[in-house]
């Protein structure tokens, strides 16, 4: 029986992306990246745990902020290149600007428009 993370299309890094979704509301909430470790690590602990590319290290949502990803589902899309984490959002608050997700520019008429509003400034979350 093959391992089922040998069954993922991991790219040259060793890396799959990641969406996250809100499992009640279906909004999608932040796209992230992860290795081996960061998806087996995910499933033992029952919580989001990305790789981040830019420190190099795992980064276990919300240690910082509190705002912890619930795993409530987790699937692979039919060419086993991309994750889909369904998740309970702890907080409210996925996005490190203190938005509810992370996609909130929306492209209207030739620019990105900020259409979520910040819930909690990021100076008081990351203090």
């Amino acid at each position: 029986m093959s391992n089922w993370l040998d069954e993922i299309k991991w790219d040259a890094d060793g890396l799959v992306p990641a969406i996250a979704q809100d499992a009640a509301s279906g909004k999608v909430l932040m796209m992230a990246w992860m290795n081996r470790e960061s998806l087996q690590l995910t499933v033992d602990e029952g919580r989001a745990i990305y790789w981040s590319r830019s420190r190099q290290k795992l980064w276990r949502k919300g240690e910082e902020s509190g705002h912890v990803q619930k795993l409530k589902d987790l699937r692979l899309d039919c060419d086993a290149d991309v994750l889909l984490l369904l998740v309970e959002q702890v907080g409210g608050i996925a996005c490190h600007t203190g938005r509810e997700r992370c996609f909130y520019r929306q492209y209207r008429d030739g620019q990105w428009v900020e259409t979520d509003a910040v819930i909690k400034n990021p100076d008081d979350i990351y203090a």
